[in-house]
């Protein structure tokens, strides 16, 4: 199972958050969870007026090596307006656009999606419970 919460902050004050969403997929063959600005795709969906972030952009699937993978999608841009960043514990490494990164089995950690021009953020938690 992977458990996910998105913050959307907005602001000077890393507190002030917009609103908090969970979302949950089994780990199975085809489970995916979808985070961005569409609806009728994404699970976690951000504030529509928030174009840093595309209709699609973080794709969390459950893979053949039996591991959650999560890939900053490449969008209608040829460059981001936004940067990703993922902790787990103290280890922190930027995602590449259109990269993919295998999530730790049974752990926990954060992804950062940062608007490039202005102090916003979505915060998602995940937790990947084996």
């Amino acid at each position: 199972m992977l458990e996910l919460t998105m913050a959307s902050v907005s602001g000077t004050d890393a507190g002030a958050t917009a609103g908090m969403l969970m979302a949950d997929a089994p780990s199975a063959p085809g489970s995916v969870l979808r985070v961005g600005r569409d609806p009728s795709v994404c699970r976690l969906v951000t504030p529509d007026d928030w174009l840093f972030v595309s209709r699609v952009h973080l794709e969390f699937v459950w893979g053949q090596d039996g591991a959650w993978q999560v890939t900053w999608l490449r969008g209608s841009q040829p460059d981001p307006s936004s940067e990703v960043l993922l902790t787990v514990g103290e280890y922190a490494q930027s995602l590449a656009y259109g990269g993919t990164v295998t999530l730790p089995r049974g752990g926990a950690g954060e992804i950062v999606v940062r608007d490039r021009t202005s102090p916003r953020s979505i915060n998602v938690g995940f937790y990947h419970e084996v």
